[in-house]
């Protein structure tokens, strides 16, 4: 893959919300707002690039039994590192990102490129991998955010938009809401692409980021 590859197929191609469908939780649970979505896609990539270039420095050094493992402590280092900046300099967008901050942590998007780029690739494409990774995941919760908070609350970052905020539909900013958005964009997507953005995946033990380390694998089982 060239570098530009690299980059750009994480914010269009392999968009992790969108066409992967992979970080739902987050991107359903704190797109109340536009501020919100975009905090936790900033924070999200932070921890994105530092885990890829650390997991690529040391891809060699970490055991292949216990990778899963060092991938969530080097992962919560950097996920402990944003809670406290957050603490420290944005208290309003740390209260209100709550528990879904310190779930980073074991957020499928970034274990799974740690486990699926990062420990494969070199560390100038790991860190293009997730910074192109983070810019996707950042889009995709503004755009869902934007839309829940015009339309749901009247507003957007928090200013009043005229002849909306009057009269928003209120559940837009509830969690139905967040389901209703997160479809309808889906269904735009691959209305345009005629089908072709949201890829298939297989649910089996071998398409899971975690099969080759997971006890019920190697005991030739699902460890589900």
């Amino acid at each position: 893959m060239n570098k530009l590859k690299i980059l750009v197929n994480g914010i269009i191609k392999e968009n992790p919300v969108l066409v992967l469908v992979l970080g739902t939780c987050p991107a359903l649970a704190v797109t109340n707002s536009t501020i919100n979505g975009v905090g936790m896609g900033l924070a999200a990539t932070f921890v994105l690039i530092c885990s890829n270039v650390v997991i690529s420095l040391l891809k060699k050094a970490i055991p292949d039994k216990v990778r899963i493992p060092c991938y969530i402590v080097i992962i919560a280092g950097f996920v402990t590192i944003v809670q406290l900046m957050l603490q420290a300099y944005m208290k309003s967008l740390y209260d209100a990102l709550g528990i879904f901050l310190s779930l980073i942590v074991v957020n499928c998007v970034i274990l799974g490129r740690a486990e699926m780029f990062a420990n494969k690739n070199s560390v100038f494409d790991s860190f293009l991998d997730g910074v192109g990774m983070g810019i996707g995941f950042t889009l995709a919760l503004f755009l869902m955010g934007a839309l829940r908070e015009i339309f749901g609350v009247g507003t957007f970052c928090n200013i009043p938009i005229p002849g909306l905020s009057s009269e928003p539909i209120a559940i837009l900013a509830q969690a139905p809401g967040g389901f209703f958005v997160y479809g309808f964009i889906i269904a735009i997507l691959n209305k345009v692409s005629n089908g072709k953005a949201v890829k298939r995946k297989s649910f089996d033990c071998e398409s899971c980021p975690s099969h080759a380390g997971c006890s019920g694998a190697l005991k030739g089982g699902c460890g589900r």
